[in-house]
Parts: structure tokens; C-alpha cells; sequence
């Protein structure tokens, strides 16, 4: 695929080119330039060939399939479904597994794919990493060949949506202590309890749940058809609306022993799979600042204020240069976890600190931009608020950022401070 042309920075810009005119607005090279700038320290340009077509492929998809549709359905508060097709022609889905039907790409071409998903929605990328990183990875790490042989393909294709049953009504940061139970019976299991704020309840065809046992924690393969399995969409939400939430029960449950994860023997094998969904959100929080960064941009350069642009008073180009300047700091962390992971060297700490930095500037920075807009900036014509709402969830969801800070403490001191 033909790669993007980046500018030259600021010799692309003669003095004429810098002229802002109030009625036509200002010279598309301006804005060509600036926004090139959301890539400060040009860390695109360490991307292999690869990792820079798939970068392009996906950015192409989001602004010319995606961002059409997606305030009909954040408002609607719907997924597109429609679009699950091509996320999974793409290779996207597992995209990051190797073998049954998965691309097998590098953890950082994985990396740079929730970024321009997520640059999209996080209700996007939330799809892609639900089903590839909750979804399919437990049962690539955890499950038997048979599982692998059976699902994995046909997750690959889209053709089985699954979701990822392990937060409840009453746990959520202790997963340790939830409720649920499964029971052995003989050659089967029974299984009983709920699940909350669960991606992808409602439309998946797949639950990997996970429950306590008499012998510690396990994971099981739950079809959504199963009698006593019942999945309901929770209503009224006012973040991730671009994407389907919900609940799911469990009541005398009852699945063959062949559909238990046999490798998944603690609650390490949940949070792994967490570690792996983190992994993505902490690019995916970069293309959020991103986008807000350069809707801010683009808005404030064309619209004119006591006879000149937004972008030329002084309050303006500090909070630009704030917002590209904490970009730059997360996209530094998300691309050097990155190498991290693929030498094999990453650990869950690294990934709660990408995480929790992240998020915080991609909340700040579509906050920002959505107040640099105006009354403006509430509507969905533009995407900040929209991104801003989003973050609530995604600073909570997989690890709140106190968590994580937690996280990093304990690292730091060798003490736990969870109890």
C-alpha cells in the first residue's frame, strides 16, 4: 500500500502560506503541516514497512468507513454491526495471535491498530480488543486444541462475536472475590451468577466466563444459546454509547468439562488476558488525543475572532502546545511498551503506568479541545466531547486509574496497599 507522504515540517511553510484570510479561512498547507505536528517527534517514521501499512489501512477504514456513521450510532446507541465484516477482512480481529486463522502481526503493528481504531471511537476499539485480546487470546493460551481449532477460526472471521465475563454487580476491582460458582458434576459443570458492564453482552455468541470453583478459579467456554443463560443491554448510558454494554445470568448453567479452559488453573489467567486488553487501550488513548488535538486545531484556524483565527491569541497556542506536548509524552510510552512487549521484557506494572498516563491525557486533551470549541464543541458534529465521555469509561474499565496507581506503588515500595 502507498505510504503517507509526511511534510517537511516547518520548510514546508513559506511566509505567504502562513497568511490567515477571514473569508476563505487559512491555507490548507497550514493545517496540512499542523496536524502532521500530533507526530512531534516523527515516531511514526521507527514503524516498519508493515507496521506503517497496517497504520494506513486502518486509519483509511475509521475515516472513510467509521467516522460516517458514528454519531448516528453514539447517539442511537448502537455498534455498527454492519462494519464487522470488514474489521475481520482487515485481519484485525486476534490480529496479535498466531496461527487458527489469525494474522499473526507484531505487538506493536497491534499497538498502532488500536490507536487508529480508537482515533475512530473507543466503542471501535473496544470491539476489536474485546473479542482479540479477552476473547480469543484465553482460549489461544489457555484452551485445549480442539477449543483452539473450533472457535479461533471462526472468531477470526467475525462469524462468532464473543465477550468477556468477569466483572459483577458487586466486584469489580477484587475480582478475587466473585460470586459466581461453578460446580463439577460428573463430566459437566454447573454453573450459576452474573456478569456486569460486559462488552459486547447481548450480540456475542460466545462468553468466557470466569467463576470460582472448589478447585480456585476457572474459565469456561459458554455459548450464549445455553438454556439458563440469559443476556440483557444495559440502557441509558452516557459514555461508550458506540458500543454494546450489558449483563448476563446465569442460572443452573450447564456446560461439558471438553468447554472448560484447561490451562486457565488461577486468577492470574484472567488479569493475563486483562494485561493484554490494557496493552491496547494505552495506544488506543493516544489516537484519542490525536483526534481532539487536530479537531481543535482544524476549528480554531478557521474560525475567526475579532478579525483573525482562534488559533493566534496567545491562550490558544499554550494550551496547543500543553496538548501536543503530553501527546507526544503518551505516544512516547505506548511505542516504547511496545518494544517492550515484543522483547518479551513487558511486564503488568509498565502496562498499568502506559495505561493510567494515557488515559488521564487523552481525558484532558478532549476536554480541552472541547472547550476551545465553543458552544460548538457539545454537538457530534465534532468528536471531543464525544472522546471525552468515552475516557470516563475507559479510565475505569480494566483497571481504574487508582488501580493502576496502585499498581505502580506497590512496585515502587514493595508493598501492597489493596487491603
Amino acid at each position: 500500500m502507498e505510504q503517507r507522504q509526511r511534510p517537511t515540517g516547518r520548510d514546508h511553510l513559506t511566509p505567504k502560506s502562513l497568511h490567515w484570510n477571514s473569508r476563505s479561512g487559512p491555507n490548507p498547507d497550514i493545517l496540512a503541516c499542523m496536524a502532521d505536528l500530533s507526530d512531534f517527534y516523527e515516531l511514526d517514521a521507527l514503524l516498519s514497512d508493515e507496521e506503517q501499512m497496517i497504520r494506513d489501512t486502518v486509519a483509511k477504514f475509521v475515516e472513510n468507513d467509521f467516522k460516517p456513521l458514528v454519531a448516528e450510532h453514539f447517539e442511537a446507541g448502537t455498534f455498527p454491526m454492519e462494519l464487522v465484516p470488514a474489521i475481520a477482512d482487515m485481519g484485525l480481529l486476534g490480529m496479535h495471535l498466531d496461527g487458527y486463522g489469525c494474522a499473526g502481526a507484531s505487538a506493536m503493528a497491534y499497538g498502532i491498530a488500536c490507536r487508529e481504531l480508537e482515533a475512530g471511537d473507543s466503542g471501535l476499539r473496544s470491539f476489536v480488543s474485546v473479542q482479540g485480546s479477552l476473547c480469543m487470546f484465553p482460549i489461544w493460551k489457555y484452551g485445549s486444541e480442539e477449543q483452539k481449532e473450533q472457535w479461533l477460526p471462526q472468531m477470526a472471521a467475525g462469524e462468532i462475536i464473543g465477550c468477556f465475563g468477569l466483572t459483577e454487580p458487586d466486584h469489580g476491582s477484587d475480582p478475587s472475590a466473585m460470586a459466581t460458582r461453578a460446580k463439577r458434576d460428573g463430566d459437566e459443570w454447573i454453573l450459576n451468577g452474573s456478569k456486569r458492564w460486559i462488552t459486547n453482552a447481548g450480540i456475542a455468541d460466545l462468553a468466557i466466563v470466569w467463576a470460582n470453583t472448589d478447585e480456585g478459579f476457572r474459565g469456561f467456554l459458554v455459548p450464549s444459546d445455553s438454556d439458563g443463560f440469559e443476556a440483557r443491554k444495559i440502557q441509558n448510558k452516557l459514555s461508550l454509547r458506540a458500543s454494546v454494554t450489558g449483563e448476563f445470568y446465569m442460572d443452573d448453567v450447564v456446560v461439558a468439562e471438553s468447554m472448560r479452559l484447561p490451562d486457565a488453573v488461577s486468577i492470574g489467567a484472567p488479569l493475563s488476558c486483562l494485561s493484554e486488553a490494557r496493552y491496547g487501550i494505552a495506544f488506543g488513548a493516544v489516537g484519542v488525543a490525536r483526534d481532539c488535538y487536530n479537531a481543535a486545531l482544524d476549528y480554531q484556524q478557521g474560525r475567526p475572532q475579532f478579525g483573525k483565527p482562534l488559533s493566534s491569541f496567545q491562550i490558544s497556542q499554550i494550551k496547543f502546545a500543553d496538548m501536543l506536548t503530553q501527546m507526544t509524552n503518551a505516544n512516547l510510552q505506548s511505542m516504547t511498551l511496545g518494544r517492550l512487549k515484543e522483547a518479551h521484557r513487558v511486564r503488568p506494572y509498565h502496562i498499568s503506568m502506559a495505561k493510567r498516563h494515557n488515559c488521564r491525557v487523552a481525558i484532558d486533551t478532549a476536554r480541552t479541545a472541547r472547550a476551545m470549541m465553543g458552544a460548538n464543541g457539545v454537538s457530534t458534529e465534532y468528536s471531543p466531547m464525544r472522546h471525552a465521555n468515552n475516557m470516563e469509561s475507559v479510565m475505569t474499565y480494566e483497571g481504574t486509574e487508582e488501580i493502576h496507581g496502585l499498581i505502580l506503588g506497590q512496585e515502587i515500595t514493595g508493598i501492597p496497599a489493596f487491603r
